[in-house]
């Protein structure tokens, strides 16, 4: 009788646990917006895990913008090593989940607005900068453009790949500087399309070397 009490119980005890969703993990977001350039806006949304999503709204590219090809609008989910995951959220955390003012009021050239925003269980915050008075958040708003500006690049590669082979060369180019001086950020997060390139046998063979290189670089 004790056990079939006890089977009873533990049977209704299930749709109820069934209906107790687990709680959200904590997100950052970082939120760009900038009308000088294209795109002009874009959105990373990261986990601490390193799993995260872009978003970039197309608009025509400004009559001064050097750049030889821009890019549709990006829609994706990414992939950042779990240890650039781990500094922005101890960013987040270091500085009372950005609930501060962190622009400087100075003047400096105009670098876009950077809204950096976090939410989990038990605190959210957000703060908006152009340049921030603090040395962490502007480091941070850095950081997370470079990771833009990996993914923006990756789609130009694929764009390249599909219709200009031989214009992969300057853009390969402009990416192994750019991953020197800071300009792209976790490279790993274009990992797919770089292999491809890597992998083309129609693709000259400097522009492979150099994609290879770029792989070896990546966290792989």
């Amino acid at each position: 009788m004790k056990s079939l009490l006890a089977l009873l119980l533990f049977a209704a005890s299930l749709p109820l646990a069934a209906q107790v969703a687990p709680s959200p993990g904590p997100v950052v977001v970082v939120d760009f917006t900038n009308l000088g350039v294209s795109p002009s806006h874009w959105v990373i949304t990261l986990h601490r895990d390193g799993n995260g999503h872009f978003h970039s709204d197309r608009v025509e590219p400004p009559s001064t913008e050097s750049r030889d090809i821009d890019v549709p609008v990006i829609d994706r989910d990414i992939q950042i090593s779990p240890s650039f995951a781990g500094r922005v959220f101890q960013t987040a955390q270091q500085h009372h989940w950005f609930n501060e003012e962190c622009e400087s009021h100075l003047k400096v050239a105009f670098q876009g607005w950077k809204k950096v925003s976090y939410s989990g269980p038990g605190a959210e915050g957000s703060c908006t900068f152009n340049y921030s008075k603090d040395k962490d958040i502007q480091a941070l708003g850095d950081a997370l453009m470079g990771v833009a500006e990996t993914v923006l690049a990756g789609a130009r590669l694929e764009m390249l790949l599909q219709h200009d082979r031989l214009g992969l060369d300057k853009e390969i180019e402009f990416m192994v500087e750019a991953s020197k001086d800071g300009r792209l950020r976790e490279i790993g997060a274009i990992r797919e399309i770089l292999a491809k390139v890597e992998g083309d046998p129609e693709v000259l063979d400097r522009v492979r070397k150099k994609a290879r290189a770029l792989l070896a670089h990546s966290g792989t």
